[in-house]
């Protein structure tokens, strides 16, 4: 059987560091949607972690968020942030009291938690009060009204490969998904974003969560393929559910991926191991900008002795995010109007924006497997307006 699917998840110049603290846009944006915020003084900013829960995992990755946090902070220029961090146990009830008695301590905008039902009680929970709540979360499901999730979404990976394999002349691909929450997501998003890019949809093959439906799934995949005269198959799965057996099990029962790309939704180099599999072998991803992941990691690593858990680059991007609104000197600085910029934001994995609708774009690499690694074979964009988006 298969774990259960889990949610999301040297120095760097001074340079580039300070990269990630800058706003793209000279525009200084107005609207409601946020407290008034005084930016000559020190900014309350609540940071919502997932501590208490006695889960190890849990504390290993609010320390991460938290240190991430403090150097962002460390990186601001002209902006002084008064951060103030709160554990939720990972829980909802607990997410909710902690964004609460955030709000009361006088913060102006709320960062994390992590999980969805966390999320969403800390956005209900605070709304009344017009504090906005940027969550690290990649569900879109809890995002909107006072809710941003900052987590790459499926949607935005779908759009990014679809359009991808669109200029690389594919022109008919098969959906392959699991058959629970996380894959149904993948699914719709996958769907869309191939109408969105003109590609046919040459089949929709599902599969139970477990290995029995995998083995039963497989005579179906190849018959699609094989019918339709795909050049794709498009899977949902991940490295901790089916990837595995599909990259093992296709190849062996004739999809052949050098004339069939496998394109995944999901990261293929976590954990690197992964690499090694049969049918990942020419196949797509997406992934951050290589390089700013890179220095980021480097930069936390001297920092604090250790690399980043996958997703603290989150909470340096939120702080940086932050960061560069209240430069610009406006009390509408952390309105809804201002985190919805058009021109987004440069951080340390690349430019990003949020979205009115709560979920956010992300400049993303599309990276091929070869012979065991990755290569980046269409770059990540650097600003909005330029291909990948």
């Amino acid at each position: 059987m298969f774990a259960r699917l889990r949610e999301a998840r040297k120095t760097i110049p001074r340079s580039l560091a300070a990269l990630a603290l800058v706003a793209l846009a000279a525009c200084q944006p107005t609207g409601l949607g946020g407290p008034s915020v005084n930016t000559s003084a020190p900014v309350p900013v609540a940071l919502l972690v997932p501590s208490g829960s006695g889960n190890s995992g849990d504390e290993v990755l609010a320390r991460s968020l938290t240190q991430a946090a403090q150097l962002a902070i460390a990186d601001l220029q002209g902006v002084q942030i008064d951060l103030r961090v709160y554990n939720t146990g990972g829980a909802a009830p607990m997410a909710a009291d902690a964004a609460r008695r955030a709000v009361s301590d006088g913060a102006k905008i709320i960062l994390g938690p992590v999980y969805a039902e966390s999320a969403n009680a800390a956005g209900l929970a605070v709304a009344p009060s017009g504090v906005n709540v940027l969550a690290f979360s990649n569900n879109p499901a809890v995002a909107g009204g006072n809710v941003f999730v900052l987590g790459p979404t499926f949607q935005n990976t779908a759009n990014r490969l679809a359009a991808y394999a669109a200029r690389q002349g594919k022109s008919r691909i098969v959906v392959v998904y699991d058959q629970n929450q996380a894959g149904e997501l993948g699914r719709r998003a996958i769907e869309a974003a191939l109408i969105r890019s003109g590609i046919t949809v040459a089949g929709m093959i599902g599969y139970e969560f477990s290995q029995e439906g995998v083995i039963a799934a497989v005579p179906q995949i190849v018959d699609a393929v094989r019918t339709m005269q795909a050049d794709a198959v498009f899977l949902t799965a991940d490295t901790a559910g089916a990837l595995p057996y599909l990259a093992q099990m296709l190849p062996e029962a004739g999809v052949d991926p050098s004339t069939t790309t496998f394109i995944g939704l999901t990261r293929w180099d976590i954990p690197p191991g992964t690499l090694t599999l049969p049918g990942v072998q020419g196949g797509w991803f997406a992934l951050p900008d290589p390089a700013l992941a890179d220095q980021f990691s480097a930069r936390y690593a001297q920092a604090y002795g250790g690399p980043p858990h996958p997703i603290a680059g989150l909470a340096y991007d939120g702080v940086a995010a932050i960061g560069a609104l209240v430069r610009q000197g406006s009390s509408s600085a952390l309105t809804g109007a201002s985190l919805t910029q058009p021109a987004g934001f440069a951080g340390v994995n690349g430019v990003f924006r949020l979205l009115p609708d709560g979920t956010n774009e992300r400049g993303l690499a599309v990276g091929q497997v070869q012979s065991n690694q990755v290569f980046v074979i269409d770059p990540a964009p650097r600003s909005f307006g330029l291909p990948g988006f």
